[in-house]
């Protein structure tokens, strides 16, 4: 009776952990791309220098990182209801001028703070009214936001380089707490917010209804075209805050448009899992992908490939994603 006992239980046993084994491994396949990259870097980094497995080395990482993540975040939440947002590199440039050129100097610091977070909003509102209601495509709309904005910027510096950034400022990227940098403490602290928004706020729901299908989003009485434009508007204040602390992490103004900015958020963005009204990834996903992409950037750094190939790199990876992204749609 006991052996009898035994065997059935063995045969409940295997199937219930085989159907565990499955769970894991379909848990597995479905992270985002950027789990994969980071994960293969990391175990090839030893092999390659024994300073990207230095954990100060990766502080230093992380605080490189800090503006790109923020950026990340602003086009995430644009993306998960299907539209994107262009007008980074501009609100970059922008802010950065202003606060180089020494024009605000005769003015309180606090003034300095908001700059970059008021152009953002700004931005984030015209974005949002040409995308939401004027129904404007997304991708000219906010290009042609963020030629403006360089457009301004090089015809105000004449195309001379501006001054030093303020010192004071500085500080927000240099100085830490056990080693990490205060940039990266906000950085983690924006991302939790927004985890915690899009899982207990109503307008969570809304952003996953029009992402998931917009039609039918408005049918069922979600306001369509606010949430679009709620979207851009709070992406152009993170991009805004991106840009603080970005200034804060220059010594010298520079009025180069930054065109790797918005192309290294948007390929994060996709590489965590965040693509046109598909949100696999949450916020942890294109966290992971930044990390991921600033790590292999340093690696490629340390094999002496300069900006070319790191494009190409750059661009290989997000088709590769995009081709990942595609097999699984079709085993949907």
């Amino acid at each position: 009776m006991d052996r009898s006992m035994t065997t059935t239980d063995a045969k409940i046993e295997t199937p219930s952990r085989t159907l565990t084994a499955r769970r894991v491994l379909s848990w597995v396949l479905g992270l985002p791309p950027a789990y994969y990259v980071l994960a293969i870097l990391i175990a090839v980094a030893p092999a390659v220098s024994a300073t990207l497995i230095n954990p100060n080395y990766w502080f230093v990482i992380l605080k490189q990182s800090a503006p790109l993540g923020i950026a990340v975040l602003a086009q995430s939440l644009v993306m998960r209801v299907r539209s994107i947002d262009l007008s980074v590199s501009g609100v970059f440039a922008f802010s950065i001028y202003l606060a180089s050129s020494g024009l605000l100097n005769s003015y309180p610091p606090f003034v300095t703070v908001l700059m970059p977070i008021v152009i953002g909003l700004a931005v984030g509102l015209i974005n949002g009214a040409l995308v939401a209601y004027v129904r404007a495509s997304a991708v000219i709309a906010t290009l042609s936001v963020s030629a403006i904005l360089i457009g301004i910027v090089q015809f105000m510096s004449s195309g001379r380089a501006p001054g030093s950034t303020p010192s004071w400022l500085r500080v927000l990227t240099s100085g830490n707490i056990y080693g990490l940098s205060y940039s990266v403490i906000v950085w983690i602290g924006i991302s939790v917010v927004v985890a915690l928004a899009f899982r207990f706020l109503i307008l969570g729901r809304y952003f996953r209804a029009v992402g998931d299908n917009p039609r039918a989003a408005e049918i069922t009485g979600i306001p369509l075209a606010r949430t679009i434009f709620v979207s851009h508007t709070l992406a152009g204040t993170l991009t805004g805050i991106a840009a603080l602390v970005q200034v804060s992490a220059l010594a010298v103004g520079t009025i180069k448009p930054g065109f790797d900015t918005f192309m290294n958020a948007l390929a994060a963005t996709i590489l965590g899992g965040v693509t046109f009204g598909v949100d696999r990834g949450g916020v942890a996903g294109p966290f992971v992908a930044v990390v991921a992409f600033s790590f292999l950037f340093a690696m490629l750094t340390v094999f002496g490939i300069q900006e070319p190939g790191k494009l190409i790199v750059q661009g290989g990876i997000i088709a590769l994603a995009a081709i990942i992204y595609g097999a699984r749609v079709g085993r949907v």
